[in-house]
């Protein structure tokens, strides 16, 4: 089945890069199997045959992507996310009330080798992450933050904010049954993402809504 991303989907696009929405349960490549070949990239390549993945958002979190679509742009994209010269900004909603109004993890990850996907802090052989974050607005049990990572591990986000003790509500990997409940799909949201355009060198930042 071959389905196309939506117009409204497309932030932008020239002729080097598109930058697109990303919906929430939808992986941003394939995965194994004929049930997870369906994925933002595929999407994206209906409409532009020739888009390439630079980065990857997890399959239930929603939001800001870029794509290249030449071979030097992917190349230059690759590097700026490998030597951490994107800016990103996240938001989402957490379960409980922080004490402070905002602050810093930076506790080291790893994958949980007995429960993959699952990354577990590790302070022997995880790879530092660490990740800044805000609280935006006061709910009933809950929080809206702004996060910032600084470092792009997998599932960081969603780990930081349960070592915390306050994880992210309707997380299906680190959240309780009763946070899990609380929403039909991760309230994570990539909002904002900042690069340089790999063919003018201009400073670009593109910004998605959050949807709930």
């Amino acid at each position: 089945m071959n389905v196309s991303i939506e117009e409204s989907d497309i932030l932008f696009a020239d002729d080097e890069i598109v930058v697109v929405n990303k919906a929430a349960d939808l992986l941003s490549v394939p995965g194994r199997g004929e049930d997870k070949q369906d994925c933002l990239w595929r999407r994206v390549q209906q409409r532009f045959p020739t888009a390439r993945i630079v980065h990857r958002l997890d399959y239930a979190t929603s939001g800001v992507m870029v794509l290249a679509l030449s071979p030097e742009s992917h190349r230059n994209l690759s590097i700026q996310f490998q030597d951490r010269k994107t800016g990103k900004s996240y938001q989402a909603v957490i379960a409980g009330q922080l004490q402070q109004q905002s602050g810093t993890v930076d506790q080291p990850l790893r994958c949980d080798w007995d429960n993959r996907p699952l990354q577990i802090v590790d302070h022997k052989e995880g790879k530092a992450a660490l990740t800044h974050w805000r609280v935006i607005e006061r709910l009933d049990d809950a929080c809206r933050v702004e996060l910032t990572p600084v470092t792009g591990r997998s599932h960081q986000l969603r780990v930081h904010m349960q070592f915390l003790g306050h994880p992210i509500i309707g997380d299906r990997f680190y959240a309780s049954e009763a946070q899990i409940a609380r929403s039909g799909r991760l309230l994570l949201h990539a909002q904002m993402l900042s690069f340089s355009h790999p063919v003018s060198g201009e400073n670009v930042t593109f910004t998605s809504p959050v949807p709930f």
